[in-house]
């Protein structure tokens, strides 16, 4: 296995792909879990991660130019929440050959509101019954499901079908698996010391980056650019370094119209 370290991403295989966008290359590394994606500086509308050994899909930085995420080939069985957040402009995800099981598990995809590309073949979840139907109705934005088209016929037809007594048992029983999924990842991660961003490390914005960028600048000593440029790196700002650009009123300026901060001690 190979630790997705800022290094490796600098060194992969960078390219205008035939749709003519930018794509990084970060295949068949066996990386084992997503960090440091914010040492790409949100310069990629394509990343691909396929061939890894990558269990869940989480930990993404603040990437508004992310259309495409390519993951084939992994292990993945649960997909974090609120990745909407971070990647808004999310149109595609290819994600054949997977481990994912349940309907509940693509919940938290439905918070993508640009998301008009999904492939979930080869994993146990396609083979579930009226799976088409449910993506159809819970992605109405959706125009390709496993490379076929969904059509507006195939949309009306799971319209009637959630509207009748069988959906609509089917619908509460997908939305009860959800919510005990979502609590027993919380109680995972509390398990193992992470508990969330909540009162932590949240995800930096565009904002966030060139504050971080600027303090770098007049950082007064190596250990300080060091501690600042692992922050850049990871894309997540942890609580000590939120309070520190609160104290010195960088949230939005400093109230005399520089925006520009000095450097920041950090002693953690």
């Amino acid at each position: 296995m190979v630790k997705l370290t800022p290094e490796l991403i600098n060194q992969s295989m960078q390219y205008i792909n035939p749709c003519r966008e930018r794509e990084l290359d970060l295949r068949g590394y066996k990386i084992p879990q997503i960090e440091n994606l914010g040492a790409t500086l949100d310069q990629f509308d394509t990343i691909d991660l396929s061939d890894n050994d990558l269990r869940k899909l989480d930990n993404l930085p603040h990437l508004p130019r992310l259309k495409c995420l390519l993951l084939n080939n992994n292990r993945i069985l649960r997909i974090s929440d609120g990745l909407e957040e971070v990647a808004p402009n999310l149109n595609s995800l290819i994600l054949t050959g997977n481990n994912l099981q349940e309907l509940s598990d693509l919940e938290p995809l439905t918070g993508f509101k640009k998301l008009e590309t999904i492939c979930l073949l080869i994993n146990p979840v396609s083979t579930k019954p009226n799976y088409r139907e449910y993506m159809a109705f819970k992605f109405p934005q959706l125009r390709l499901l496993d490379f076929r088209k969904i059509k507006q016929k195939d949309r009306q037809a799971a319209q009637e079908f959630f509207r009748s007594k069988q959906g609509k048992e089917m619908l509460k029983e997908v939305s009860k698996k959800s919510k005990l999924s979502a609590a027993a990842a919380l109680a995972a991660e509390a398990a193992n010391g992470k508990g969330g961003t909540e009162g932590g490390s949240r995800f930096a914005n565009p904002e966030d980056m060139q504050r971080i960028r600027e303090a770098i600048k007049r950082a007064s000593s190596l250990a300080e650019v060091e501690r600042l440029s692992q922050i850049l790196q990871s894309g997540q700002l942890p609580s000590k370094f939120q309070h520190e650009l609160a104290q010195n009123g960088h949230g939005n300026g400093n109230g005399n119209g520089d925006t520009n901060p000095p450097s920041v001690a950090m002693d953690y």
